[in-house]
């Protein structure tokens, strides 16, 4: 009777129990003594912005977090919950290497022993004792192949960009041991940060039986050889067009390119037991990186280049040891992202670590536990109505050529998309195959660590004589997250992400467009960023394009490059290069979302609105995926950020996509010019 009274009450207002709720959450949010033309992202988010400090030991905060941490409370009590019945071997494995995270008397029992052991195997190195070895290759080839880490460059199998149906063994330069290569080259503006890090790695070189003085030294020329190695590394930036720094030759050639590796054992080791000869083909994609590293390899001292592969494996082995390591990591990164210190329970930490090794098990306790396959129905629907915006778009791009355009909207048609969880993960038949060559015990977590990085070099090593295919997911089903793989022409939706506040069956769909609505289109835009642009329908790297729409494309383009270099956050400029593609795909996504919006309105009639707002449901679109965006961060994190996110700040995210749309101005009545509504917008998709 009630819901009889309100409905005739109330006329096109929403009042059922979520659309109230909602409405509180959003209301709660706003900020209502900001002018959404003056600052929508205060607008929008000023209300959750007094409400959120940043929770403890946090470095960012949002509603991507919050559900993230959700998320891993599901998982939490999944693994912990052994009296579950009729498991997978693989999903038991799962539980078995969390619970051997969990066991921390016998971490702390342990100590720095499991560590030390293993750098004696290596062959040790001099920060305990003379160390005069000739052992360079043998030492890089063990860090590579049975520890999976990177020193002076990176190799792995992923799909040919040229050859989309085959594999191939890529090589690239190397991450570093700060997040960025301007940490080690603005010395003065990154001081706190390299004091930090010289301090963090002296710690862990007296953790495992250095004296303070060989520590210091040790590590102090570690930091000197990073920064050389910070130097001859390319920045991002210059690394986005993938035409140029795409170079395929064979196995051989490597020797000519960099002379102080030797190649054929070293890939024999790495990609163990698969067959390889001198005409294996490689991809290689820092040619010049790659020499320069070579010579320096060359001309640096023995020691030195061993301490440098052996920090390689320390550094990643840190997380794996007792609290004392756990404790000098944590006191590095609260100076490295600004946190204020705070002890994260061990469970976070042993949930996210089973995720990384095991996802795809844990992924289908998940999956089953939270969810509805209908979900992956309502999805799908979504995305094609996305599809068709995107599209139908396209129709208006006027600077691009008509057959260019027709093999554009071909493209955009045979984009696949994957939404919540890979087929497999529901046949424990299958599940328990990839799965199979993983050895987990309960209690020794060090040992299970170990024994993931070699089942993982297998996995590799595996991949490199099949085909790509569908089913291998580069995220887990509870990542709040998603993607677009340009050598598949996918985009993939993980279940994690798609629930509140991103989707919800029982919410208006303005939400739901302006919030999953926005990523979906997002990652769709993608395909046509300055990147995805590139690949053609079948995901291969070709010029399908006429010359006349890539000038055009990059002139268009560059209105957004300068767009968002214009925005600056605590007086640090953004980069609008390094940011390009994400920044395309935000603004192409959001138009594309609402277009779609406004087309099921087309269909299916006005929906209710929700109370108290005073908002039309196209102005609660807009809100909506504002609202995804609110987050605070600390100054260290937005630093870091800038230096090395290819997405841009949240509030930019925002403030930049909707000020290059005239339906967002029209919709809050916004003047011409008034900040969020300037004369000039950049137009692309």
């Amino acid at each position: 009777i009630n819901d009889i009274y309100l409905l005739v009450a109330h006329p096109g207002l929403c009042l059922s129990e979520p659309c109230i709720t909602v409405a509180s959450a959003v209301m709660g949010a706003l900020d209502r003594s900001v002018d959404p033309c003056q600052d929508f992202y205060n607008f929008a988010c000023g209300g959750w912005l007094k409400n959120n400090p940043l929770p403890e030991g946090k470095s960012r905060w949002g509603p991507f977090s919050n559900l993230w941490e959700h998320n891993m409370l599901v998982m939490k009590h999944i693994l912990e919950n052994t009296t579950m019945k009729g498991l997978s071997k693989a999903e038991g494995k799962a539980q078995r290497y969390y619970q051997a995270c969990m066991n921390e008397a016998k971490i702390e029992e342990l100590g720095a022993k499991p560590l030390q052991e293993l750098i004696s195997q290596i062959g040790g190195w001099a920060l305990t004792g003379p160390w005069d070895k000739d052992n360079f290759q043998e030492v890089l080839r063990t860090a590579s192949a049975n520890y999976r880490t990177s020193p002076f460059f990176t190799v792995f199998v992923s799909t040919d960009s040229k050859n989309s149906n085959s594999n191939i063994i890529q090589v690239d330069q190397s991450s570093l041991g700060l997040p960025s290569r301007d940490y080690y080259l603005n010395k003065t503006a990154n001081e706190k940060y390299l004091t930090a890090y010289l301090n963090f790695l002296m710690e862990l070189g007296v953790l495992l039986g250095g004296s303070e003085e060989t520590s210091r030294r040790l590590m102090q020329e570690i930091v000197d050889f990073e920064t050389t190695l910070a130097n001859i590394t390319i920045p991002q930036e210059e690394r986005r067009d993938e035409e140029v720094i795409y170079h395929k030759m064979e196995a051989k050639d490597l020797t000519a390119l960099a002379p102080a590796v030797d190649w054929m054992p070293y890939l024999t080791e790495v990609f163990a037991p698969v067959t390889l000869n001198e005409s294996e083909p490689v991809v290689v994609y820092a040619k010049e990186y790659l020499q320069k590293v070579s010579d320096l390899i060359i001309k640096t001292n023995k020691s030195l280049l061993n301490n440098y592969m052996i920090m390689k494996v320390v550094r990643k082995m840190v997380s794996v040891l007792d609290q004392r390591f756990q404790d000098a990591e944590q006191h590095f990164l609260e100076v490295m992202y600004g946190t204020k210190k705070s002890c994260t329970p061990r469970w976070k930490l042993c949930v996210s670590d089973t995720d990384s090794a095991l996802g795809f098990a844990l992924g289908a306790m998940f999956v089953k536990s939270t969810f509805s396959e209908d979900s992956k129905a309502i999805a799908e629907d979504m995305v094609a109505e996305i599809k068709w915006a995107f599209k139908d778009n396209l129709k208006y791009v006027s600077w691009m050529d008509s057959e260019t355009k027709r093999a554009a909207e071909e493209k955009a048609d045979a984009i696949y998309n994957m939404v919540g969880y890979p087929e497999f993960i529901m046949n424990a038949t299958k599940l328990d195959k990839v799965f199979n060559d993983f050895e987990v015990v309960s209690e020794l977590y060090f040992q299970n660590v170990m024994q993931y990085y070699s089942f993982s070099a297998r996995v590799t090593a595996d991949q490199l004589r099949k085909t790509p295919n569908r089913n291998q997911w580069s995220m887990t089903p509870p990542t709040v997250n998603a993607y677009y793989n340009p050598t598949k022409n996918e985009m993939v939706l993980p279940a994690g992400i798609l629930q509140a506040p991103f989707y919800s069956r029982s919410w208006p769909k303005a939400l739901n467009f302006g919030g999953i609505g926005v990523v979906m289109g997002h990652e769709l835009t993608h395909a046509f960023d300055d990147q995805g642009r590139e690949y053609d329908k079948d995901g291969n790297l070709r010029s399908w394009w006429k010359n006349s729409s890539v000038e055009a494309f990059k002139e268009q383009t560059q209105c957004m490059v300068e767009q968002y270099g214009n925005y600056s956050i605590n007086q640090e400029p953004l980069n609008g290069r390094q940011t390009l593609g994400e920044n395309i795909a935000d603004n192409g996504g959001l138009k594309a979302a609402y277009k779609a919006y406004v087309n099921w309105i087309k269909k299916n009639g006005e929906e209710d609105t929700l109370p108290a707002l005073g908002m039309t449901n196209h102005q609660l679109f807009y809100v909506g995926f504002a609202q995804v965006w609110c987050s605070v961060r600390t100054p260290e994190s937005s630093h870091e950020g800038v230096i090395t996110d290819p997405h841009s700040p949240s509030r930019f995210r925002v403030i930049g996509t909707i000020s290059n749309s005239r339906e967002f101005s029209k919709h809050f009545g916004c003047k011409a010019d008034s900040p969020m509504n300037p004369e000039h917008k950049c137009e692309l998709w």
